[in-house]
């Protein structure tokens, strides 16, 4: 190969992704091979045996806490290689949504008193 073949012309560009490669596989589980489908722990990154539901073979167990750093497992989180999946949508948003329904009601009760005054008082 000629030194303007893209392999050579390239040589040192990717050193950060290689590296976090390189990382990843020093993970914990990762020298253990794991299954044909795994998943990573959030805390320490170890490999995890993936099991989305009840219909999967019964030798996949769903795990409660990770073997490698002991954190809880949510069962609805999947941080795949270079994903992150959540199965189920949070339960629900109405406490955040709380402050601007208030804020909005409380204008519309401002705007409804100031044309009731401007136009009956």
């Amino acid at each position: 190969m000629s030194d303007d073949h893209w392999s050579r012309a390239r040589k040192g560009m990717n050193a950060e992704a290689l590296e976090h490669l390189r990382e990843r596989s020093r993970a914990p589980g990762v020298a253990e091979g794991g299954g044909s489908r795994n998943h990573y722990c959030l805390e320490c990154h170890g490999v995890l045996p993936l099991a989305y539901n009840q219909r999967e073979p019964a030798d996949r167990t769903k795990l409660e806490h990770c073997p490698h750093c002991g954190v809880e497992v949510d069962p609805r989180v999947h941080a795949m290689f270079n994903w992150v999946e959540i199965d189920q949508p949070p339960s629900s948003d109405l406490l955040a949504l709380l402050p601007i329904l208030f804020l909005g009601l409380l204008a519309a009760g401002g705007i409804a008193m100031g044309i009731y005054y401007y136009y009956f008082a």
